[in-house]
């Protein structure tokens, strides 16, 4: 059975239709949001398995904040130039993991459920 849904917030359009393409085959609801606060009513709507969070679009106070407001959904974190300072500074605010944004692959693997994880994904 397929996780509901997913929620995106991404700073670059094209990384934002590619994750949501790649993720369309494991969630059935994929939904895009445009800013933090968007966000926000959108997980609360929806009630999403998983945030795919672009830290260039938000902090890692946001970070801290939806992982409190929605304690047990799975934030993911990428970056453009994420890299091991930036991977423990998010997990320290609470992320569940976090990947270059050109990662699509590793971030739709951070993403899914682990059983499904063990299978291959396209992305």
């Amino acid at each position: 059975m397929q996780p509901t849904n997913i929620v995106l917030l991404q700073s670059d359009p094209t990384i934002a239709k590619m994750l949501a393409a790649s993720l369309s085959n494991s969630f059935h609801g994929v939904h895009v949001a445009r800013s933090v606060d968007e966000l926000r009513r959108i997980a609360t709507k929806h009630r999403p398995y998983a945030i795919i969070l672009d830290l260039e679009s938000a902090t890692l106070h946001d970070v801290q904040t939806l992982k409190r407001e929605f304690a047990g959904i799975r934030i993911i974190c990428n970056h453009r130039i994420a890299d091991e300072k930036m991977w423990t500074q998010t997990l320290s605010a609470g992320a569940d993991d976090c990947c270059p944004s050109s990662d699509t692959r590793g971030i739709v693997m951070a993403a899914v459920p682990r059983a499904k994880a063990q299978h291959p994904l396209a992305a």
